[in-house]
């Protein structure tokens, strides 16, 4: 038989049959016709380069609309190159802005490593002191944190119980998809444990945005949780 069935196509690709499932519903990848007779649905062998193409693309950032448009202009021999620097010129900026609110929290983490003695009881640890937003002993003993620590307190952090995923590729899709979004600092999705751990700025995006992300390939959300 030619071709590839959906299982061969997923270990060629090393991911998982759910994982290609998904990007057929998303229009990523056709779908092949099911034979008039009983049988499996035969790929083309160029699924598995597709299929590597988009999760290289996840990994550099790119949102699943994003590779959408890639795709489509690798497909269209009129695209201009030009218009695919576009792409990566814009996703290089987003990720220098969340590098520098990932340098801005190092930098206070740092100044609050910096000043801890690393010794006597902990009741007395400056870290904790930092940490305790009411603390006006550590305010004052770290004035050059006031202004980060404001920063730092607008971001929320909520925990999704995500019902539908299959496998460990359904949360790495879920977590490049939901770790695209604006105002998303960080995702961190467990397949064992059903959940979704997002930290994100309020100001930028929503719980209820965030929610219908990811319910959005077809996973429900069945109860939200906060830190």
């Amino acid at each position: 038989m030619k071709g590839l069935t959906i299982g061969r196509a997923a270990k060629s690709a090393g991911v998982g049959v759910e994982t290609i499932r998904f990007y057929e519903r998303r229009g990523l990848i056709q779908q092949p016709r099911k034979p008039l007779r009983s049988g499996f649905r035969v790929y083309s062998d160029e699924v598995v380069p597709r299929i590597r193409f988009i999760r290289r693309s996840q990994e550099m950032g790119f949102s699943l609309r994003e590779i959408a448009d890639l795709l489509s202009l690798s497909a269209d021999p009129r695209a201009d190159c030009a218009r695919v620097r576009k792409h990566a010129a814009a996703k290089l900026a987003e990720v220098d802005h969340k590098l520098g609110e990932l340098n801005h929290m190092r930098a206070a983490l740092q100044e609050m490593i910096d000043a801890c003695p690393a010794r006597g009881a902990a009741r007395n640890c400056t870290i904790l002191q930092a940490l305790q937003p009411t603390s006006k002993k550590a305010l004052v003993k770290s004035p050059s944190l006031r202004g980060r620590n404001r920063r730092q307190q607008t971001m929320k952090s909520i925990t999704l119980k995500v019902a539908g995923m299959h496998c460990e590729g359904c949360a790495a899709t879920l977590e490049a998809l939901v770790g695209a979004e604006e105002g998303v600092q960080a995702v961190s999705v467990s397949y064992k444990d059903g959940a979704a751990r997002i930290l994100f700025d309020p100001r930028r995006t929503s719980e209820d945005r965030l929610v219908a992300l990811v319910q959005r390939p077809g996973y429900r959300v069945s109860s939200r949780g906060h830190d």
